[in-house]
């Protein structure tokens, strides 16, 4: 399988040249040239394990890799993990399910994708023989995540921009307390969109990027979105027969790329009803799926933080689908959307999609419901996609559980008066933080990959 261009000015490349590549040097992002249809596939994998699902599902993609080396990527990625079914679907009342996917090594869904990224990470080095340098932005979860993903690997540095002060302490201490030589959170002056707009610069800096080998880790990366593909058709066969095809995902979303890989295995053939985007107070998709306006307002730091996003960079994904494949309409709007930061959509189809919008009184509120009713600690994000609790309007749902609780002391003790905790997190409380403090300037995090490279 070959893999495009959302601008369409790139040449097709493989699926290792994607990973490698992360952003397209024409600005867009990597998708499959044309979507597999696994409709036929699907219903021989409802008794796999979750590693056995993940490698018949990446065999339709990673086409230039092995068989054997593949399986042995993905099972060693996932061995870390600390509950059997690495995503648990667990059952709260009669038609509403969380699917916990906070069971890896950093305690969040970005552990499914950034295991397996920094495992194809290390075969791409040891196959060409050439080192890389990662770069990645985050809003909290991505950078420990990717982090942790790479820890330990020859021929890695690995870079993480995040806005300073506005995550979590506890995914701060993640960023900045692993000890290790090749591995420097850079602590950005301003917002999470500010690092993502520096991340960008700088792999559209074609003799940068070539010039220090850099790779991209975040979720523009196309294996990061596939890698999420695999939970919701492990999750969709875990659901009672009766139940599958009427439920709805609910997906606690900021940059668009977990709810996005769920939309893509519905197209793909997997029988998903529909999806809620679930946002903070920060919700520019939930007014897009609204209203189909696109336009970017202030950030507001919330009890959410890894959803403090107000450019959600994978729906450029989901558009360059949405408009036939068209990428120059894409070019188009996204050229509209850089110059204006708006964008009215008239005529794309949002059938799959509904959304909801959570702020941060809210948010308590729901932490609160959550636990009297079922006896379940939700974290603030998780909150976002339970907001039926309220209403008591439940109809068919999985929510994504997208972190532990336990990252989140403060907000749960105020909410609860119980403060969860996770022992790895308890280790990273007596060690001390490494940071790089830096502006959020192209040329300042450059120099710095520079020096350090």
């Amino acid at each position: 399988m070959k893999f495009v261009s959302t601008r369409g000015l790139s040449e097709a490349v493989s699926f290792s040249e994607a990973v490698a590549i992360g952003l397209a040097p024409d600005g867009g992002l990597y998708v499959p040239e044309a979507m597999p249809d696994l409709s036929s596939d699907l219903l021989s994998w409802k008794d796999l394990n979750y590693e056995e699902t993940c490698f018949e599902f990446f065999k339709h993609f990673a086409t230039d890799i092995d068989s054997e080396i593949l399986r042995g990527l993905i099972e060693k990625s996932y061995s870390g993990f600390t509950h059997a079914d690495r995503a648990p679907l667990k059952q709260l009342d009669n038609e509403f399910w969380v699917l916990e996917l906070f069971h890896g090594p950093t305690l969040a869904f970005k552990d499914f994708a950034l295991q397996l990224l920094g495992n194809l990470y290390e075969h791409q080095i040891q196959t060409t023989g050439k080192g890389i340098n990662v770069l990645g932005a985050t809003s909290g979860d991505t950078g420990a995540a990717a982090i942790h993903g790479l820890l330990g690997k020859s021929g890695v540095n690995i870079f993480i921009l995040y806005p300073d002060g506005r995550v979590a302490p506890l995914q701060e201490r993640q960023m900045t307390c692993t000890e290790a030589d090749n591995v420097f959170p850079l602590a950005i002056e301003g917002s999470f969109d500010d690092t993502q707009r520096v991340l960008k610069e700088i792999f559209a800096d074609q003799n940068f990027r070539t010039g220090f080998n850099l790779s991209a880790v975040n979720s523009i990366n196309l294996a990061r979105v596939l890698a999420q593909c695999v939970y919701y058709i492990y999750s969709f066969w875990k659901l009672p027969e009766s139940s599958r095809e009427s439920v709805e995902f609910v997906v606690p979303t900021g940059n668009f790329g977990n709810v996005l890989a769920g939309w893509m295995v519905q197209q793909m053939g997997l029988p998903i009803r529909s999806f809620r985007v679930a946002t903070n107070q920060n919700d520019i998709l939930h007014r897009l799926f609204s209203s189909g306006n696109y336009q970017v307002s202030s950030v507001e730091p919330s009890l959410a933080p890894s959803m403090d996003i107000q450019v959600a960079s994978n729906f450029e994904r989901f558009l360059y689908f949405a408009e036939n494949s068209d990428a120059e309409k894409v070019r188009e709007i996204m050229g509209s959307f850089k110059d204006s930061g708006a964008y009215q959509f008239s005529d794309f189809d949002r059938s799959s999609f509904s959304s909801s919008r959570t702020d941060d009184r809210e948010i308590e509120t729901i932490i609160k419901v959550v636990f009297e009713k079922y006896g379940y600690i939700a974290d603030p994000h998780t909150a976002c996609g339970m907001t039926d609790v309220l209403s008591g309007d439940m109809s068919p749902q999985v929510v994504l559980a997208t972190a532990h609780p336990a990252k989140f002391p403060d907000t749960i003790e105020k909410c609860l008066g119980v403060v969860p905790k996770h022992p790895s997190l308890e280790i990273l409380k007596s060690r001390n933080v490494v940071k790089h403090k830096i502006a959020s300037v192209k040329d300042a995090v450059e120099s710095f990959i520079e020096k350090h490279s």
